[in-house]
């Protein structure tokens, strides 16, 4: 087999001699008109996009929709979106509401208070917020009201309903299973 200009009279490296003036879409429009032209003339049905009727299924009477100017469903969605939609057609908000405290914390709080406290649980409406210290865990008692104001701006109303906060964690001292109740070893701290 051999290259495209082979058994004709068309060179290679451009188009036929009468249509050598023309350039762009000129040409590719003429170009056009003769391949119909010779279409026409071996007994061809041209122009007409396909050639036989267009076989429907059955079942499927819907109509072809296109998509216009503006924006549609089928168009491109952000993530976040998307992700919204899921979580309301499953039923998974208030699950979602929750999360989204622990997740934004910081931006709904503020960067001072989350250096100095951090979410631990979210039970039943209530936030567990554990403190560094007991002065940081004081500070934030006082401002639980605007705390609980941001929460309920950033990621709804009921999803938290109150604040336990909580400092930090003094050391155990139960050792085992059994226990005797009493002062223990607390006269060495005070």
């Amino acid at each position: 087999m051999s290259g495209v200009g082979s058994g004709s009279d068309v060179p290679a490296s451009g188009p036929p001699d009468h249509l050598a003036g023309l350039r762009g879409i000129d040409l590719v429009r003429r170009t056009l008109e003769e391949a119909r032209g010779a279409a026409r003339s071996q007994g061809k049905d041209v122009g007409r996009g396909r050639s036989g009727p267009v076989r429907r299924q059955p079942g499927n009477r819907r109509r072809r929709t296109w998509s216009g100017p503006g924006p549609d469903v089928r168009d491109p969605q952000l993530l976040g979106a998307v992700a919204n939609d899921l979580a309301k057609s499953r039923g998974w908000t208030p699950r979602v509401a929750e999360g989204s405290v622990f997740g934004r914390w910081r931006a709904v709080v503020g960067d001072q208070i989350a250096e100095h406290a951090t979410p631990t649980a979210l039970n039943e409406g209530v936030l567990t917020v554990t403190a560094e210290s007991t002065a940081w865990a004081t500070q934030l008692r006082m401002v639980q009201s605007q705390l609980l104001a941001k929460i309920a701006a950033a990621v709804g109303d009921g999803v938290v309903t109150s604040l336990k906060i909580v400092g930090p964690a003094g050391p155990s001292w139960r050792k085992g299973r059994y226990h005797v109740s009493g002062r223990g070893p607390r006269d060495t701290y005070g």
